[in-house]
């Protein structure tokens, strides 16, 4: 047996190509621009950023930024390649002859350049929308931003945008649905920061609920603890028939609805609603801004999921992240409806121009409320 340790075998790093079949789409389309340049101009829309390598890029955008040469010449001579490698070259070093040789080694059939762009763009939609997913679910989980919803809700937008781009690029075709499970349906963060002002929303609802029937944004299913939401819907179906609403008639109301049990006790529900603070109305925003953040993290987690998918053609793509974000819109709508102001009623006709209300004094509620925000 020989003493000398066994010899490590030379490999090329692009004697093994990846795995994805992108790769070999962009192969068998280079190297067939490569074998004929004409073909070009029947691969339709086509950047360099939508290659998977950025070496693969490189040579596209100098096949792009090129003249082909005259056929007769380019039969006899390879200044088709030296004009490429001339131009990507010096920027590239990696990009060698015996690289677009390689390349065009790998060709495949030229007149199915076309099919292999296909094949590129539809990767390329795969991986722009995982992306954008994960910027999203990025400003869901990210702390340090003063004001998450309006981060989050652009983030959305741009996601949205890039889906309605790829939906009108894509043609949509039978068996639309993606083939992905769904993430399983995540739980929501019970802090104690969120329960507590949870349990501010209903007691100062309770101890002032006038403000409830303004509160129609608001569901069962924004609030964290499912029992504060029980409780939430309680107090809104007594407001919306009318009838008195105080501790008492709260109480009774959850035992109706079935919701006091062993664990929750009478006196349990009246602790909740015997602390009233503030605006009811900024509780109830602050329950609805983590409900947008939480939808916003479901639909950035499906959508990313369905890109991480390759089996999923991009038509599949779209239609998944098109559901993933109606949720969002759904809870969007429900925000930008708490937090728009109120638009000013026109003054009457009859009142004189010169006329001014003297300002109000601000009550004792509005300065807490102020003061809380």
């Amino acid at each position: 047996m020989s003493n000398h340790p066994a010899r490590e075998p030379d490999f090329d790093r692009y004697d093994t190509p990846p795995d994805p079949p992108v790769h070999y789409a962009e192969q068998a389309l280079l190297g067939a621009l490569l074998l004929e340049p004409h073909r070009r101009e029947a691969i339709g829309l086509l950047r360099p950023e939508h290659f998977s390598r950025p070496l693969h890029g490189a040579v596209f955008a100098a096949v792009a930024a090129l003249t082909p040469p005259d056929p007769a010449v380019h039969a006899r001579e390879p200044v088709w390649l030296t004009s490429v490698l001339s131009h990507a070259g010096p920027t590239n070093p990696a990009l060698t002859a015996s690289f677009l040789h390689t390349l065009i080694a790998c060709a495949g059939m030229s007149e199915h350049a076309a099919e292999y762009a296909g094949m590129i763009r539809a990767d390329h939609a795969r991986r722009a929308v995982r992306v954008h997913a994960e910027l999203l679910i990025q400003a869901t989980r990210d702390p340090t931003l003063p004001e998450p919803a309006s981060v989050v809700l652009a983030r959305a937008d741009t996601l949205n945008a890039l889906i309605d781009d790829l939906g009108s690029r894509f043609s949509p075709h039978p068996g639309s649905l993606p083939r992905t499970p769904a993430p399983a349906t995540l739980s929501r963060d019970t802090d104690e920061e969120a329960s507590s002002e949870e349990e501010l929303l209903l007691s100062t609802a309770t101890a002032h609920p006038d403000s409830l029937p303004t509160m129609r944004w608001l569901q069962a299913e924004d609030f964290t603890v499912p029992v504060h939401g029980q409780l939430f819907r309680c107090l809104t179906s007594l407001a919306y028939r009318g009838a008195p609403v105080d501790q008492v008639t709260v109480l009774w109301e959850a035992q109706h609805q079935g919701i006091l049990t062993e664990a929750l006790t009478a006196r349990d529900v009246l602790d909740v609603l015997a602390s009233p603070a503030g605006s009811a109305q900024h509780w109830g925003e602050q329950v609805l801004r983590r409900s947008l953040l939480h939808s916003a993290l479901t639909a950035g987690l499906r959508t990313q999921a369905y890109a991480e998918d390759r089996t999923n053609t991009p038509h599949q793509l779209v239609t998944g992240s098109r559901r993933a974000l109606a949720e969002l819109t759904a809870v969007r709508v429900r925000w930008h409806r708490a937090t728009s102001p109120t638009p000013a009623a026109p003054p009457t006709s009859h009142a004189p121009a010169t006329t001014r209300a003297e300002p109000r004094k601000p009550s004792i509620a509005s300065a807490t409320a102020r003061a809380l925000r």
